[in-house]
């Protein structure tokens, strides 16, 4: 496995041995096989980082001692964080998993940042990816979400994906690599361990070679995914004209090219969504006029081509006095009521934010590059487009983010996460309540 690990680390060309490497250890099976892969493969500087979620009491913490001991006892730099998970995930309207992955992440991001490491290294294996296209495939993900886990994202990088959980275990055990078992792994609370313990297992009985069949077919997936991005490059480049005030869509482009799919590949930039290029497809060829909205942008069937156009006051920031009910930005408003303090936000589409702490006139404008906020929880700053990226927010959603802007300071992500600094506290003696509604999708 030593060679197939180095030969992955070179084919995909994620690090060399020089690099200052940062590996997040777990302390089960996978990670723990991960750190002595590169310190047998002679990565000498490495630094481990580990995340105690306390979400297993004294079982998370005895995970964490035993990392830090093993590490300690190699020489590795170790870094670890305690989080508050489960509160975390409640105050932001999100899953526990969910909660657990951006606080990691975010972590991961500062530590790279200020010990200038070149890439964080995670474990995920092949079984890791099988299984996230499976559980993407069942909630009707895209073809980018079928192909699983990528094995370089941004300064993320994962030298474990061409293994298997079998391949890992049996040279762990062979190695006689020490590893602690997460008791979580044994429960069906989570779709992933359900799909392990319950679905995958029959795979085997239909064909044995099942994984290494799936992973040959996430590597074509991956490769049809580069494919596409070439033929998206040259159908834009033949039918597409982009001018400063709309975008212009041949009608030629529709003899060849009939599935909506690709025509949602070419749009999806200006928020149109898959069900609304179908409807697009079937409306092609009927009298001109038709028009599509989406939450920025106007689509418009002409006689000769689709004509896209932003919404008027989509990028116009608007003012909001003290006493206004309401905000209006192109399809989407803002209405504001006042709260009960212990009123909690049917999140994210609302805030619930201390009254005295915002400065009026607030703005409501689109985001822009370089504004940060403190998120709720998070007990730190961070750019606002790193925090879209951490939540896998896709472009065309990127596109449509705004902010409520409150004495120059961002006191909400609007349908996402408000500043931490504008939160309910024990001393709020007012709180008022935003909620955003959409008139289109």
């Amino acid at each position: 496995m030593l060679e197939q690990f180095t030969a992955h680390i070179r084919q995909h060309n994620l690090c060399s041995p020089t690099d200052r490497l940062l590996l997040a250890i777990s302390g089960g099976m996978d990670s723990m096989t991960m750190l002595h892969l590169f310190v047998s493969a002679g990565y000498n500087n490495l630094a481990v980082a580990h995340a105690n979620f306390r979400l297993r009491g004294k079982e998370s913490d005895e995970d964490e001692q035993f990392v830090q001991q093993y590490s300690a006892a190699r020489g590795i730099a170790f870094f670890k964080r305690h989080f508050d998970t489960e509160n975390y995930a409640r105050q932001n309207g999100i899953s526990v998993q969910m909660a657990a992955r951006e606080l990691r992440y975010s972590w991961f991001d500062e530590l790279i940042e200020q010990e200038n490491f070149s890439a964080v290294a995670t474990a995920h294996t092949l079984t890791d990816a099988i299984e996230t296209s499976l559980m993407n495939f069942l909630h009707g993900a895209p073809a980018e979400g079928l192909a699983g886990i990528p094995v370089k994202n941004n300064r993320v990088i994962r030298p474990l994906l061409f293994a298997s959980r079998k391949e890992v275990e049996h040279y762990a055990r062979e190695n006689r690599i020490t590893w602690r078992e997460d008791s979580s792994n044994a429960s069906d609370k989570y779709l992933r361990n359900y799909l392990r313990h319950h679905v995958l297992p029959h795979f085997s009985q239909v064909n044995p070679s099942w994984e290494d069949n799936a992973g040959r077919t996430l590597e074509k997936l991956h490769g049809s995914l580069i494919l596409q991005q070439l033929g998206l490059k040259l159908i834009t480049e033949k039918f597409i004209r982009t001018e400063p005030t709309c975008v212009t869509l041949s009608k030629e482009f529709f003899r060849t090219n009939a599935h909506p799919l690709i025509l949602h590949k070419l749009i999806e930039d200006y928020g149109f969504n898959y069900p609304t290029c179908v409807n697009i497809m079937k409306a092609v060829h009927e009298q001109p006029g038709k028009k599509f909205l989406s939450a920025t942008h106007q689509l418009t069937i002409d006689r000769d081509a689709l004509i896209i156009t932003p919404h008027p006051s989509t990028n116009e920031d608007v003012l909001i006095g003290q006493e206004q009910p309401k905000a209006v930005m192109g399809s989407r408003q803002l209405v504001f009521h006042p709260a009960r303090i212990s009123e909690r936000p049917a999140a994210p589409a609302s805030a619930v934010l201390d009254a005295d702490k915002l400065v009026f006139p607030l703005r409501w404008r689109a985001w822009k590059p370089g504004d940060y906020f403190y998120p709720l929880g998070l007990g730190h700053r961070k750019k606002i487009s790193d925090f879209l990226i951490d939540n896998k927010i896709p472009l065309p959603e990127k596109n449509r983010v705004t902010v409520l802007e409150s004495g120059g300071k961002v006191a909400w992500v609007v349908g996402y996460r408000i500043d931490d600094r504008f939160k309910i506290t024990s001393e709020t003696k007012r709180a008022i309540c935003i909620t955003l509604c959409t008139d289109f999708t």
